[in-house]
């Protein structure tokens, strides 16, 4: 198994039957031994940016929407952003390919450096081991991830796209039928 970082992909695998997951790619944003955070990349809803947090709508990567990232505090917008080459501070902690949390009650114009964002309704959200266990009994699999998958322009087509470049092994789950019962 993948040792787990910031910036990695978590995708669900088949046995996971949670509505807030299933065949979701989640984007770890924060781990460490406290917990994990993170945001389901392949949910947009059906809420336009521009009636919420119109001063963002400028910076969005397509489509322009409010992505369901979670099942924790949906009623919180939350930022993801591509800030390249800006360094780690007290406000913004970014993943390897900088990429990270920004806090959309400010002005986008003193937020230096946001290349692309998106807006996310809630969160994922993990205790101390809870995420340790569910990787254990085969929720997710772990893989590595790109600025690309984060701010894709067809989203709720990720899942699939992200297995099929695994290894064989992870692969062969994109072909999983919703329901193998009725194979």
């Amino acid at each position: 198994m993948a040792e787990l970082r910031r910036g990695m992909l978590l995708v669900a695998s088949p046995v996971l039957v949670d509505p807030n997951f299933f065949r979701s790619v989640v984007l770890l944003v924060d781990y460490d031994q406290n917990g994990a955070v993170g945001v389901v990349l392949d949910r947009p809803l059906d809420l336009e940016v521009r009636a919420h947090l119109p001063a963002w709508c400028e910076r969005l990567a397509p489509p322009a929407q409010v992505f369901a990232g979670g099942p924790v505090q949906t009623e919180t917008a939350i930022g993801v952003a591509h800030r390249p080459g800006v360094a780690a501070d007290d406000i913004w902690q970014p993943t390897p390919d900088f990429v990270g949390f920004v806090d959309v009650s400010r002005d986008p114009d003193d937020v230096d450096g946001l290349e692309e964002m998106r807006i996310f309704s809630g969160y994922a959200g993990w205790g101390a081991g809870q995420l340790e266990m569910e990787l254990g009994i085969g929720s997710w699999f772990p893989v590595e991830g790109s600025v690309d998958d984060v701010f894709d322009p067809v989203p709720t087509t990720l899942w699939r796209r992200v297995l099929l470049r695994q290894d064989p092994q992870i692969a062969r789950y994109a072909n999983y039928p919703i329901d193998p019962r009725n194979n």
